[in-house]
């Protein structure tokens, strides 16, 4: 984990092993946006074809081989397949776009905004 300090996030890829091992269902009906179906890797559904989570974190601190991390949505004990840095002009996409989603008022706009920050609601 050497120089993996200096970086303010990264990202955490892990295994979903604690939901139950499913066929995945290949139309999805977002919960958070009324009246849409789309495809499954059109969505972060969690019941996928090979059930592999990533969260981008924000990097605390690192002491000895335990990290700190704050903003990681997955249960004790997730085990963990890789960490890699996020770094600014690599990652982030500054003509990224929000693709299927159709926002149609305010009300839905701060909907998405606590479903996109992970804020509980």
């Amino acid at each position: 984990m050497e120089g993996l300090e200096q970086f303010k996030y990264i990202y955490i890829i892990y295994f979903i092993n604690k939901l139950p091992r499913t066929e995945p269902i290949l139309k999805i009906n977002p919960p958070w946006i009324k009246n849409i179906t789309i495809g499954l890797f059109a969505s972060r559904a969690p019941h996928r074809p090979n059930p592999i989570g990533i969260s981008v974190v924000q990097l605390k601190k690192i002491e000895k081989n335990i990290i700190y991390t704050s903003g990681l949505d997955v249960f004790n004990n997730t085990p963990l397949l890789d960490i890699k840095p996020y770094i600014l002009d690599l990652d982030s996409k500054m003509d990224a776009n929000y693709g299927w989603i159709k926002i149609e008022n305010k009300e839905e706009q701060e909907h998405l905004l606590l479903h996109i920050k992970g804020i509980p609601h």
